[in-house]
């Protein structure tokens, strides 16, 4: 691995913590956020403290030979115990447990620390060593301790990692638990890092020298995992991104013919709200239903309680259940109410109406709008009912309201 597989990635992680610290300022006692800005910016000191030019650079400024050994040894212990408080605050539960658990895994890898830089202290290793110090000390008292209870401490959180989530993967589905398996998929590469680790020291203890496997496989394996994992993390939430994004366009797709039949009655273009087309999904979906509710306000001393009736009953016959059939009624109602208004451009029915007829009863909530506004494009009844209604005229319809 070059300089750049270390800096960039650390880079990475330093942006998008800065991304997240304005919200973990606002809400500081979110255990989640703190556990994500936890995360975030262990991973990125990892990344910069185990760059072999940093090791030198510390190991300079310190004066102490391979003092970065415990420090990037202690990052990784840190940093094992941040992903287990994630999950374990991401799967939720009861606050009490939440706590307790994560205060465990959080007090047992601070003693790892601990007893890092303790055995650290009481070994010696004054030749620098910036790739390959596990295999080069792996007979030196207290050096050989402080190795091979880093790699422990790593094969522990690989697999309390992988069960979490795997056991939460079985009880949720889509994306949290695509990404929950994949998260699991990068732990996995833990062992076979900690395994290649100690094959090498396990080697040096023997006389032999496998010493390339600690230094060349075993940080291609901690990348790949750590990429992983980083995707896996990332999913879920990318991924409900999208899904909300596509459900929104989707509504507002859908509710197009719906606001296309009530557009030549809803509000006139000088007096309507326009928003820009690059503005929020949701915003333009509610601007959409906005005038479709003018619309049909507008609308209300038009509507004829026959014509939803008879397309009630006719779409009942049809094999429609009730809320299908209630919506292609009012549908059909608001279609035959914009023909008889087209046929009334003096608007006398208004005028003459004392009290208006109350808007469609199904177009209450989002959902019923949509259902509306797709029997306006699909439902036969309707259409038969629209056609019916293009023969009326607008005396008749001011005779019906009299």
């Amino acid at each position: 691995m070059d300089d750049s597989s270390y800096y960039l990635p650390a880079a990475v992680m330093a942006i998008a913590f800065g991304c997240k610290a304005p919200a973990l300022l606002r809400s500081w006692r979110d255990p989640l956020l703190r556990s994500v800005c936890t995360l975030l910016a262990l991973a990125g000191l990892v990344f910069f403290f185990a760059a072999p030019p940093t090791i030198s650079e510390v190991n300079r400024i310190t004066g102490i030979a391979n003092v970065s050994a415990p420090l990037v040894y202690g990052l990784l212990s840190a940093f094992s115990a941040a992903c287990l408080v994630l999950i374990i605050n991401w799967r939720g539960g009861p606050p009490e447990v939440t706590r307790r658990t994560s205060r465990r895994w959080i007090a047992g890898y601070g003693v790892v620390i601990v007893a890092l830089v303790t055995l650290f202290a009481l070994g010696d290793a004054p030749i620098e060593r910036r790739r390959d110090l596990d295999t080069y000390y792996a007979n030196t008292p207290f050096i050989r301790e402080m190795v091979v209870l880093y790699l422990a401490a790593l094969t522990v959180a690989g697999v309390a990692m992988i069960v979490m989530c795997c056991r939460w993967a079985l009880r949720v589905h889509g994306w949290l638990r695509a990404g929950l398996l994949i998260i699991a998929f990068g732990f996995l590469f833990n062992i076979p890092y900690s395994a290649t680790k100690f094959i090498a020291v396990v080697a040096r203890w023997n006389g032999g020298n496998l010493d390339d496997l600690s230094t060349y496989v075993a940080p291609a394996l901690a990348s790949a995992g750590a990429q992983i994992s980083a995707v896996g993390f990332c999913l879920p939430l990318i991924g409900q991104r999208i899904g909300d994004s596509w459900h929104i366009w989707s509504t507002y797709r859908r509710l197009g013919p719906l606001w296309r039949e009530l557009r030549p009655v809803a509000v006139p273009e000088d007096r309507a709200v326009r928003i820009s087309w690059w503005s929020p999904a949701e915003l333009q979906v509610t601007q959409r239903e906005s005038d479709i509710r003018d619309g049909m306000l507008s609308l209300c001393p038009y509507f004829d309680s026959e014509v939803r009736a008879h397309t009630y009953d006719a779409a009942v016959a049809a094999g429609s259940d009730p809320v299908q059939a209630q919506a292609e009624a009012d549908a059909a109602m608001v279609a035959a109410a914009v023909r008889a208004r087209a046929a009334d451009p003096e608007g006398r029915v208004i005028s003459s109406v004392a009290t208006p007829a109350a808007p469609p009863a199904s177009a209450e909530g989002r959902r019923d709008l949509v259902r509306m506004s797709l029997a306006l494009r699909q439902s036969p009844v309707v259409a038969t009912a629209r056609g019916q209604a293009v023969t009326r005229s607008g005396r008749d319809f001011h005779e019906r309201i009299r």
